[in-house]
């Protein structure tokens, strides 16, 4: 089998139109809203005074629920998103949004390695009550290192929310074809809900889990041609222009694997695609 030299998708401009192929064709922000809508509110018991948040449309239904529970509370909110394009598009956002008067944000156009730098040499002691990362573990070098960076930051009842993959169609991808992709981002190789468990029990470290699941309309990636399904492709194996610099062989055996990890719904094909959200205490 021929492999592809697989440049990461995360490293190009390529990445936000296949995220958000990706996310127009993905259940996720459905169940992950569900989650913050109606079990988030009931974890929140403590006022999320300093915040750090990760991700764009998120953050505002997060900020909303804790409007919400904690009217009149002030919040400072770092925002940490090393992509400028989806900085921007978070900032222009918010400058429509009327009310989020409450929020003072603070942007920080850096990954959460730099972000841990950035906090070290500036010697920041403050604390949150409340930090999010969805969908954030799968782009850091050492997971370990930074969930433990972030819940140092932890104020006493602070809640550490981490969202991410559990099993699904990019996660058997990655794991089948980790070699001939060759890319940086393998989450079933680096880090998973399972890791992640087994760190915080090792330390000690209390925290709840909730198994969510979704699907992804996979449907377009089995058109030769297509822009959309070529996108998804991009995202699924996270390599930029998967089908042009993968083999014929290459790609037919990925398009195998992906349908064996979906179900048919109405003509449409849809991947399997399961989420764990973590929530994890502050150590008192």
């Amino acid at each position: 089998m021929a492999s592809t030299p697989g440049v990461p998708l995360y490293d190009t401009d390529r990445y936000p139109q296949s995220l958000k192929a990706y996310l127009d064709h993905c259940e996720k922000d459905q169940c992950t809203s569900d989650f913050i809508s109606r079990t988030l509110p009931d974890i929140l018991a403590k006022y999320a005074l300093y915040s750090i948040f990760t991700s764009c449309n998120i953050d505002r239904e997060i900020l909303a629920q804790l409007h919400l529970k904690h009217p009149g509370v002030l919040v400072d909110n770092e925002v940490v998103e090393p992509s400028s394009q989806q900085l921007q598009k978070y900032r222009e956002l918010v400058s429509q949004e009327p009310n989020l008067d409450f929020v003072n944000f603070t942007w920080n156009e850096m990954t959460t390695t730099e972000f841990e730098e950035h906090w070290r040499q500036k010697n920041i002691t403050k604390k949150a009550d409340f930090i999010h990362m969805v969908q954030v573990l799968y782009y850091v070098e050492d997971a370990e290192a930074t969930i433990s960076f972030f819940h140092s930051l932890l104020n006493k009842n602070g809640k550490l929310l981490i969202i991410i993959g559990a099993a699904g169609g990019r996660f058997i991808i990655s794991k089948t074809f980790q070699h001939q992709l060759d890319a940086k981002w393998h989450p079933s190789k680096t880090v998973s809900p399972a890791v992640i468990k087994s760190l915080l029990n090792a330390r000690g470290i209390p925290f709840k889990t909730y198994k969510l699941q979704s699907r992804v309309n996979v449907t377009p990636c089995f058109t030769e041609g297509d822009g959309t399904g070529e996108l998804l492709l991009d995202f699924l194996t996270h390599v930029q222009g998967f089908s042009e610099m993968a083999s014929p062989e290459l790609r037919q055996e990925v398009l195998t694997v992906l349908r064996g990890c979906s179900v048919v719904q109405n003509g449409r094909v849809m991947a399997n695609d399961y989420i764990n959200a973590i929530v994890i205490n502050s150590l008192d």
